[in-house]
């Protein structure tokens, strides 16, 4: 039995993280059925156009940019179980409101946003919270394999989520079909209850010396020698996915005329991609070392989006479409293991939750920016033309990565 099984086997004889796979597993499934029900709603219920989509989704990454340096001090002073279980339900809750706003006539754009602001907040602690908890259940050499089986029933969720979602929503309405996601941080909330963990005590509340701690985790970042390329380069992987994840949706619905459940299909086709992507992740990074997949993987990202660039009326163009989402899962799955276990590897647990908290919010900052300014330009000139524009974006920061020090890295290196 080769290494890489060795530590699969291990992981899931692991209460713990076995509990901890079922609530993330449980939960993306949700999260996959109400991001197209979200697109839906901004686009077919309140008859918004891109802008809007990109104003909606800017809101919902809006307190990362605001509150993440606290939010990662915050989870550094707290036991991260509890604020785990804690967010999973407030979110279950929340979501019911959109139903319920929907049924009443009261949805409209500006409160979709608060509702989308709210959620943010929630999630911007559970996020933070959760890439740090699982260091706490798995061993170092163990990270790896355990981020390729999260994202392995991510890949699954995402493989039949939006078709699901698509369907839900042709069926039910975009409004109802978010029910299916506050059930899923429901039954999430109540499994990570049940986590045996044994964590440090909390600190108490208090907002004294939360500057000097947030500054610990920023200069972590930018002064590791690694870890800020990595850094510098994600922020500019995030910037091009916005504006790529804002047109896509008007790009398919209206460029192309196909239907909410054939864009959800077409999302499918993308998880089938990062199932297989997540299933050589650890050996790829095993073998070439995290830093070299990662690049390779951002270079296949640039490439995929170009296909999607090509795609036209026809079924030809549909068969591009779809190779364009196979490819782009692949490099995601492939790719999303490797970097953040080095991130995990590399960070002491003290300051697990500021790492965490810092880079996710300058990466939501970058989708804050980026989202309405895609859905803006991309009404203006054209949803073709601005998909162009995010490959050439997504294949810059893939060389300024490989030309850096971290082309070189790998999870083996981290400190013991």
């Amino acid at each position: 039995m080769t290494d890489a099984k060795e530590r699969g086997a291990r992981l899931w004889g692991s209460p713990g993280f076995l509990r901890f796979w079922m609530a993330s597993t449980v939960s993306d499934f949700g999260t996959y059925v109400s991001t197209i029900a979200i697109q839906v709603i901004v686009v077919v219920t309140l008859h918004e156009g891109a802008g809007s989509v990109g104003l909606v989704s800017a809101v919902r990454w809006l307190p990362y940019l605001l509150f993440g340096l606290i939010a990662g001090v915050l989870v550094d002073r707290s036991r991260r179980r509890p604020l785990l279980v804690i967010t999973d339900l407030a979110r279950g809750l929340l979501l019911v409101v959109v139903p319920v706003l929907a049924w009443t006539h009261h949805l409209s754009l500006v409160v979709l946003m608060l509702f989308m602001a709210a959620f943010g907040l929630l999630s911007l602690l559970n996020d933070a919270a959760s890439q740090s908890f699982l260091p706490r259940l798995v061993p170092a050499n163990q990270l790896t394999a355990a981020n390729a089986r999260l994202d392995q029933s991510a890949a699954l969720a995402q493989t039949s989520g939006p078709a699901i979602g698509g369907g839900l929503v042709s069926l039910l309405s975009a409004p109802w079909a978010v029910l299916f996601d506050a059930v899923s941080y429901v039954a999430s909330g109540l499994l990570l209850l049940r986590i045996p963990v044994a964590e440090p005590p909390s600190r108490p509340v208090s907002l004294r010396g939360v500057p000097r701690e947030a500054l610990e985790g920023v200069r972590w970042i930018y002064r590791h020698a690694t870890l800020r390329p990595l850094a510098l380069s994600t922020h500019g992987w995030f910037l091009c996915s916005a504006v790529a994840s804002t047109v896509l949706p008007l790009f398919v619905l209206r460029t192309l005329g196909i239907s909410a459940f054939g864009y959800g299909v077409m999302l499918s086709v993308g998880g089938v991609g990062a199932l297989v992507g997540s299933f050589a992740a650890t050996r790829l990074g095993t073998h070439f070392g995290c830093g070299r997949v990662v690049v390779t993987c951002r270079v296949t990202t640039a490439a995929s989006w170009a296909l999607m660039a090509l795609s036209h009326h026809y079924w030809s163009g549909w068969v591009i479409l779809g190779a364009g989402q196979l490819l782009l899962g692949l490099s995601m799955g492939a790719e999303n293991a490797n970097e953040m276990s080095y991130w995990q590897a590399m960070t002491p647990d003290a300051l697990q939750g500021r790492m965490n908290a810092t880079r996710r919010s300058i990466n939501r900052a970058m989708l804050v920016v980026g989202a309405p300014a895609g859905g803006f330009f991309g009404d203006a000139i054209g949803y073709r033309p601005m998909l162009w524009f995010a490959s050439v974006g997504f294949l810059v920061v893939a060389v300024a990565l490989g030309l850096s020090q971290f082309r070189n890295a790998r999870v083996e290196d981290a400190p013991l």
